[in-house]
């Protein structure tokens, strides 16, 4: 638990657990989810998800619903406004439900989930979603993914050459893209994708999830998801998607290793890939760089310098305090698209900096 209020402290700027979790459970397409709490919690969330989603195109509405708990709910307790407003999310017809708690619910001992646990015709599941003890928006995740994974049954039988994709960041900027270069090397090892969990599917999708051979992790932040999904479905798991050159090579290997698959071949036809994608890049090297921390107080991915160090010894640039400040990434692109991606912005910069 953490509750240190000091700005160094970087989880003070991760964000609130309920949203988090949303950010999980809105991709189930068929759910509704309940958020037990003032009105408020569900305005600002549902604003943020619609906003997010127009910004990539995406025109689809959150299925949200308040249990619009008020003095009177707060005071004598509100399972009874939380109960009244699982029978109108029931009313919709929804496949599952998620009933998600908020600092309010659990400051007043509100038993959600016996209020959950009541016999009904569609799952109603339970998430703690109250940040106020030192959540963070990463705690809303993992405990969104453990409460979708729990509609999951054990596959019996001989598990399916794919991989799931668990706990990709909904809110990025570019998770689609992301999720694409990790199919593009999948493929190289004959390895399809059986579940983004949970990015637009189903609650009866979710079904499958125990089919795959292998998880992959977005980060090692979901390490606990990826134990817990281990120990109930039995899946082996890779523990990030893939970072810098000599990472995503790696990735290949762990995939293959996992699934008993020789990635020997894989790995070179990647390496003439990146050697190819380096040498689009040509017009920059020997330039002069800096590499920034995005911000002062941040600290960002530890893993963002020694990725960037190995792109710029790949083109030969040299690192210099008066160099072009380029800032550290944040998160770490994935794969060697995402390098590409962020190589063109490094060109930008230099270019502009050779301008001035």
């Amino acid at each position: 638990m953490n509750s240190n209020p000091s700005p160094l402290n970087s989880s003070r700027f991760e964000g609130c657990t309920l949203t988090g979790a949303l950010s999980v459970l809105t991709e189930v397409q068929d759910a509704v989810c309940v958020i037990h709490g003032p009105a408020g919690c569900t305005h600002h969330n549902f604003s943020l998800l619609h906003a997010t989603h127009l910004a990539n195109d995406r025109l689809e509405v959150p299925r949200l619903l308040s249990s619009c708990l008020r003095e009177n709910d707060i005071i004598f307790g509100g399972e009874d406004a939380l109960e009244e407003t699982i029978a109108r999310a029931l009313s919709l017809s929804p496949a599952s439900v998620f009933v998600l708690s908020t600092c309010i619910v659990e400051t007043i001992g509100d038993d959600v989930a016996a209020v959950c646990a009541k016999s009904r015709d569609v799952p109603v599941i339970p998430v703690p979603t109250a940040g106020f003890l030192g959540g963070v928006f990463e705690t809303g995740v993992r405990n969104a993914l453990s409460a979708v994974a729990s509609l999951a049954r054990p596959m019996g039988g001989q598990k399916t050459l794919s991989a799931n994709l668990i706990g990709e960041k909904n809110l990025e900027y570019g998770v689609d893209e992301n999720a694409a270069e990790i199919v593009r090397l999948l493929s190289r090892l004959g390895i399809g994708v059986n579940l983004r969990f949970v990015r637009g599917l189903g609650t009866r999708d979710i079904d499958r999830l125990g089919s795959a051979a292998v998880n992959i992790l977005r980060e090692p932040a979901l390490w606990p998801v990826g134990d817990d999904l281990k120990q109930r479905l039995g899946t082996p798991y890779v523990d990030s998607f893939p970072a810098g050159l000599t990472g995503t090579c790696r990735f290949l290997e762990e995939v293959g290793r996992v699934c008993g698959i020789d990635a020997t071949d894989a790995i070179g036809e990647e390496k003439a890939h990146q050697a190819e994608m380096l040498a689009a890049f040509d017009d920059i090297a020997g330039s002069r760089v800096c590499f920034r921390s995005p911000h002062p107080m941040f600290r960002g991915d530890p893993g963002a310098e020694a990725m960037c160090m190995g792109c710029a010894d790949a083109l030969d640039l040299v690192i210099d305090p008066d160099g072009t400040a380029i800032p550290l990434p944040y998160p770490v692109p994935v794969g060697t698209a995402g390098i590409r991606r962020m190589l063109n912005r490094w060109r930008v910069l230099v270019r502009e900096k050779q301008r001035e």
